[in-house]
This record gives C-alpha cells, sequence and structure tokens, in this order.
C-alpha cells in the first residue's frame, strides 16, 4: 500500500515522493545500517568549508545583543537517549521564562502551544531572529551534532524530553530508531501545516521508507525550500 502527504495534512500535495508501507528491501537495510553514517560524515565533510563562513557571520549578527549565539537544548536522540542539540539563538534572551508566563497569562497561548509545540506570531524572536529561522539557517550549527553522531542529515526530527509523553501516546515507535534528523519529511512536507499528533504519522511513514534516494530527495527539497524561504 501506498500513501503520501495527502493522507498526513488532509489536502492535496505536489510531490512525487512516495511513502512505503513496506518491509525495507535488502539494500536499504544495509543503507540504514552502515550507508546513512557514511552518507553523514561524507557530506558535512564536504559541506564544512561552504558552511563554516555563514556560520561565523550569523554567529556575530546574534551576538550583536549581548546574549549568547548559540545555545543547546535537550533533545531526545535514538533509542531516546537523551543529546545536547546545537542552534543559533533566535529569540530574546530567557525564551523559555517568557513563554511559560505568556501560557500562564494568556489561555489562547497556551492552547496554540500545546496543540502545535509553536505560536503563529511568536514575541520572543529577535528580528535577526525571524530572518534565519526563515530560512532555516538557525539549524546550521546541527553540523556539529551530525558529526558527533547524535544527529542525521536526514530523519525524525528531534523532540524535548518534556514532549517524549505525547509523543509515545500516540503511538510514535519509528523515531527510536534512527538519529533524528537535520531535515526530514515532516521538516519539509508539513512543519507549517500539521499538528504534532500527525508530526508522528511522518515520522511512522519515515521508519518504513528509509533509503539512499530518499533521503537524497530530502535533502534536495530541504535545499528549495531554503532558497524560498518556506521554512518556520
Amino acid at each position: 500500500m501506498a500513501f503520501n502527504e495527502v493522507d498526513f495534512v488532509g489536502q492535496p500535495v505536489s510531490t512525487n515522493w512516495n511513502l512505503r508501507e513496506t518491509s525495507p528491501r535488502l539494500g536499504a537495510r544495509i543503507y540504514r545500517r552502515f550507508g546513512k553514517r557514511l552518507l553523514d560524515i561524507f557530506l558535512a565533510v564536504l559541506l564544512m568549508p561552504a558552511i563554516l563562513p555563514v556560520i561565523a557571520v550569523i554567529w556575530l549578527l546574534v551576538r550583536a545583543d549581548g546574549g549568547a549565539a548559540v545555545f543547546t537544548q535537550d533533545r531526545v536522540g535514538k533509542n531516546g537517549k537523551i543529546f545536547k542539540c546545537y542552534k543559533f539563538r533566535s529569540m530574546v534572551v530567557d525564551a523559555e521564562a517568557v513563554l511559560e508566563k505568556m501560557c500562564e497569562t494568556d489561555p489562547k497561548v497556551a492552547h496554540e502551544w500545546y496543540t502545535y509545540n509553536k505560536l503563529s506570531h511568536d514575541p520572543r524572536i529577535t528580528r535577526i531572529g525571524a530572518i534565519i529561522r526563515k530560512t532555516s539557517l538557525d539549524e546550521l550549527p546541527q553540523i556539529f551534532n551530525v558529526l558527533k553522531g547524535d544527529m542525521s542529515l536526514v530523519g525524525p526530527r528531534p523532540f524535548l524530553p518534556s514532549q517524549k509523553s505525547a509523543y509515545d501516546a500516540v503511538g510514535g515507535k519509528a523515531y527510536y530508531d534512527f538519529r533524528p534528523g537535520v531535515t526530514g519529511a515532516w521538516q519539509v512536507f508539513g512543519r507549517n501545516d500539521t499538528t504534532f499528533e500527525n508530526r508522528v504519522r511522518f515520522d511512522e511513514a519515515y521508519g518504513k521508507s528509509a533509503s539512499l534516494l530518499g533521503d537524497m530527495s530530502l535533502i534536495v527539497r530541504t535545499g528549495s525550500a531554503v532558497l524560498l524561504r518556506t521554512g518556520a
């Protein structure tokens, strides 16, 4: 049985990338066990000369307001292991405390956050932060997570430890079989349109379909999304 993104977001999506609900073939199994990690290292090293100057410029711009340019946040990784995820700061200092206060004082904000794990109009985002989030450049430091082996270039997007119970409650299992990805199916096809529950369905579908060609397709689509500024 084949299905695509239309099943997840409830409306047609123009794409040829199908997610197959079948057991992986031998080639796909070999890729997942050995080839995926080798591809991560090869592409990360290959991209590093182009990425490092961009990282340096963004670091200076974000650092200009006096706060730290890069922050680390605990995320759930492969087999449920917690790791430190790197990201450029795109919000005001003490953003977590600000969010907590917003949720306590505004029920609409609390409902939106607990439903989608994001806010459509987030006042915590700085001006430079809005730019790097829109272009997904805030995630560039995760290249170091890839090199360390905490993450993969492609996979399920990492979630917070506090979100684990909600993730598990809707049957999320495939996530734990992979290193979380800098990009992935949800990142490309559904990040602006789906609830947290539907995000789990993207991850389950990826778990059944992960392959070299599929990962390369998602990397290319991610590059197009960055160039077209369709990030979140």
